[in-house]
């Protein structure tokens, strides 16, 4: 099965009176506005998150957006087969890096969701 394919097969809508919370997808919107003075630092942290993290198993999206009208707030646009995946996500050394540094650059609101009625 090619990755296009298990992205479909993931991606369908979820039942969460049919699936345990452990099975259903993960997604997790982070907005991040950077530090004054730290929006490239900022950005260079967030676009090297996004390779490694969409090759991580269970991955099923990792985008970063960036506002228009503000050139210091970004959005991370996460998607997780599980929160098995979400968790492993939580534990890679990328995702340590960022952690051990996101405070100085950035206040961030991140939250963490469960499928309602998605496609």
């Amino acid at each position: 099965m090619t990755g296009g394919a298990l992205r479909w097969r993931f991606a369908g809508p979820s039942n969460l009176e049919g699936e345990s919370k452990m099975s259903a997808q993960v997604k997790v919107m982070a907005i991040l506005n950077a530090r004054q003075g730290k929006v490239d630092a900022l950005r260079t942290l967030l676009e090297g998150l996004v390779t490694a993290s969409r090759a991580e198993p269970g991955n099923l999206r990792y985008d970063l957006w960036a506002d228009p009208s503000d050139e210091g707030r970004f959005v991370l646009d996460e998607l997780y087969i599980d929160s098995v995946a979400n968790t492993s996500h939580r534990v890679t050394p990328h995702f340590q890096h960022y952690l051990s540094t996101i405070n100085d650059l950035a206040e961030r609101t991140a939250v963490v969701l469960a499928p309602v009625d998605v496609r």
